[in-house]
Parts: C-alpha cells; sequence; structure tokens
C-alpha cells in the first residue's frame, strides 16, 4: 500500500481523497441509499464489499480505533480477519471533524470543523462545538446558533430509506447530536457495551424486512486512551471487550441480510510529558498571537497580530524546528487537504487562522487561559502520522 505524504513532508501521511478514504466511505454509502450528489468520489474497488447485497449496512465507529492499532493489538482476533481494508481518516485526524463527516457525508472543507476546538468570532472566538462551549467554559446556549455553526443537512436527511442512531446515553439528545441526527427515524441509547450490543440488535430488528441505514457509535476507547495512553493495559481491556462484542453481534444478526461496517474517525499515539510543550515557553512566540491557540495539540492554529507574520514564521520555524512543521494556513487550503469543497465552508479560513502547527514524531502543543482547568493528556490524535491517519475498515457480512 503507498501512502500520500502531507504536503510532501517526511514521516507523514495525507488524506486519500481520491478513493481510499473515510470521506469516501461516506460517498459509497449516500449511493448505496439513494443519494447521489456526492462531491467526493466513491471508495476505489467499491465492489469488493457486499454494500449491494445487504438490505441493512450498520456502520459502527469506534472512536480512537487506528488500523496499526488494531493490527497490533488484534493479531489473531475476530476483527483483524475480517478486515476489509485499510483507509485514511481525513484531515485533522480528530473526532469533531471525522465523526461530523460521518454524519453529514461531507468533508471538513464543507462542513469546517477543523478541530475540537474553532475559532468563530460571531460566538466568542474559540469553542469546542460538540459539547458547545467556549475554551473559556462558558456554554453555548440557544438553538438559533445551530444552524449558523452547522449550516448544512444531515446524512440522513439526504437517504432515501430508513435511518436510526445508536449513541451513548450521555450525548445521544445533546445539540450537536440532534442537529446532526436530523432525519433518523429513531436514536437508541445505551450506557455500557452489552447495552451497545442490545441497542444494535433491537435497531436491526425493528426494521423488519425494510432496507434501512443504522449509525452507531462508541466513544471508551478514545477516552481510555485520552487518559491512560494507546499502550495501556486499560486499551488492552478494552479492545477484547469489543472484539468480543462484534463477534457476538455477528451471530445475534445472522440470517438478517445486514452488512456490519467497523470503522473508526482516527488512531492514537502516546505523547510522554517531556515532549508536551506549553507554547509560553517556546521564546516570544506567545506574544504574537492573536488569542490563544485552537485546534488540537498536535495541529495547532493561531492567529498572528496584524503585520507579525513573517517574523512569527521565521521565529516559529527556528524555534520549534524538529518538533513541529510550522505552515502557512492558506497553504493547507489550497492542497486541498480539508478535502474536496463543492460548496465550501464560508468560515473555513478562519478556523484555521493564520500558520498551522503540525506535531512532528510524538510532540505537542498547547496554552493555558487564565482559570481553564488543566488536565493532562497521554494519548493524543489529529496528527499526520501513520498511527494516526490510518483506519480500518471491517466488513461483516450477516
Amino acid at each position: 500500500m503507498t501512502l500520500p505524504r502531507f504536503l510532501d513532508l517526511p514521516d507523514t501521511v495525507a488524506p486519500d481523497y481520491q478513493g481510499g478514504s473515510l470521506l469516501n466511505l461516506m460517498a459509497s454509502l449516500r449511493a448505496r441509499f439513494g443519494d447521489r450528489h456526492a462531491v467526493a468520489v466513491r471508495l476505489r474497488d467499491e465492489a469488493a464489499l457486499p454494500l449491494a447485497d445487504a438490505r441493512v449496512v450498520v456502520l459502527l465507529v469506534i472512536d480512537g480505533l487506528g488500523a496499526r492499532d488494531l493490527a497490533a493489538r488484534g493479531q489473531g482476533g475476530f476483527l483483524a480477519r475480517h478486515l476489509a481494508r485499510t483507509l485514511t481518516t481525513v484531515f485533522p485526524a480528530t473526532t469533531a471533524s471525522a465523526v461530523t463527516t460521518t454524519l453529514t457525508g461531507l468533508s471538513p472543507a464543507e462542513h469546517g470543523l477543523t478541530g475540537w476546538y474553532i475559532r468563530d468570532d460571531r460566538f466568542g472566538g474559540v469553542l469546542a462545538p460538540l459539547p458547545m462551549v467556549r475554551r473559556d467554559r462558558q456554554p453555548l446556549t440557544g438553538w438559533w446558533r445551530m444552524p449558523r455553526l452547522f449550516p448544512y443537512p444531515s446524512l440522513f436527511q439526504r437517504l432515501d430509506v430508513r435511518s436510526v442512531m445508536v449513541a451513548p446515553e450521555s450525548i445521544l439528545g445533546s445539540p450537536f447530536n440532534m442537529r446532526h441526527s436530523r432525519g433518523v427515524a429513531r436514536r437508541y441509547a445505551y450506557q455500557d457495551l452489552a447495552g451497545l450490543e442490545a441497542q444494535l440488535v433491537q435497531a436491526v430488528g425493528d426494521l423488519g424486512s425494510l432496507e434501512g441505514f443504522v449509525y452507531a457509535y462508541h466513544a471508551d476507547y478514545d477516552a481510555l486512551a485520552h487518559r491512560f495512553g494507546i499502550a495501556s493495559p486499560e486499551c488492552d481491556a478494552q479492545f477484547a471487550a469489543l472484539d468480543a462484542l462484534i463477534d457476538r453481534l455477528r451471530a445475534r444478526l445472522a440470517g438478517s441480510d445486514a452488512l456490519l461496517l467497523v470503522t473508526a474517525d482516527h488512531g492514537f499515539i502516546d505523547s510522554p510529558p517531556e515532549r508536551q510543550c506549553d507554547i509560553a515557553a517556546e521564546g516570544a512566540l506567545q506574544g504574537y498571537l492573536d488569542g490563544p491557540l485552537w485546534g488540537e495539540r498536535r495541529v495547532a492554529y493561531c492567529r498572528v497580530k496584524a503585520g507579525h507574520q513573517a517574523r512569527f514564521e521565521a521565529e516559529a520555524t527556528a524555534r520549534l524546528d524538529g518538533r513541529f512543521h510550522v505552515v502557512p494556513s492558506a497553504r493547507l487550503i489550497d492542497a486541498g487537504v480539508f478535502g474536496p469543497a463543492g460548496k465550501p465552508s464560508r468560515r473555513l479560513a478562519e478556523r484555521v487562522g493564520d500558520f498551522a502547527l503540525i506535531g512532528r514524531e510524538d510532540w505537542t502543543l498547547y496554552d493555558w487561559l487564565p482559570n481553564e482547568k488543566r488536565f493532562p493528556m497521554l494519548g493524543v490524535h489529529a496528527g499526520v502520522s501513520e498511527d494516526e491517519m490510518l483506519i480500518p475498515l471491517v466488513a461483516i457480512p450477516c
């Protein structure tokens, strides 16, 4: 498998939007269920997946389950034996960008969510769109904000078949989730892995003899990897439980004419404390910035004070040499790393600022606002390494 490089930088992987990415998987699913207007091309060698033969497609997104992680941790296991192919995720390799792509069928260039934190000066600057809070922890309330922040239809509104959603009870009714699940016939909530299994079986059963699409999301693997690290015993145990769950699901869905697809939004790396940089300790760099960083610790966007762009770029390149790539954000847009943009987000340039500071190897970068709760994060993602960018596509006919 020859992997495209990100901006021709060494030791990187770019999104393969020409048929080998998460976006292309969603384009194939859109076409299978009646929506043929996606800008993205469909999956390369799509015929190798039995999409046309399945009455029901179940798409289970396991947050944080990278392809290289699956290959190493799952040797001989159920998921590894049913791996259909390896895909790239979108850029950046993070939940806010990739899960929004699965919920809309749009690229990050189109939906405009370019990281966990985005910048949108209409709503007070830097905010996290999934939990709907600003970086200063002020909640963004009011349903009137939804069509302004998310001015696009959901995936489910585009499909010609009955579709349902299975998601953790803690987020199923959140403003973000409700906005992005418009068009589903029913939402199924669960609290633990046993509940996920039961609700997936119930969702397929409730479709009866109808064609349908079941979208499911699981978040715990990601949460454990952030806290304990992707190489931790906690992730070992969670992976084993997920592998066994998918095996049982295959048996319980046997004869349903369902195709169970398992994929992820991104992979992970571990960044030890000595590889985590506070920008306040990086010379004069923070003084050039017009506001806090946003995006991710592996891909930090920044806006530079007017007239200081050239000086910032020169000093950041010298100061961060060997640890971070300093990339003008316009170059990212021009290179198409956020995906095809049939109708690009009007906020895209604002969302990526003047520069992106992209971590090399296992380096991360962060800052803190006054009175902001500080939290350690051992497992990280959003960068352009193979571990972060490559995701599995498991296909199990039932």
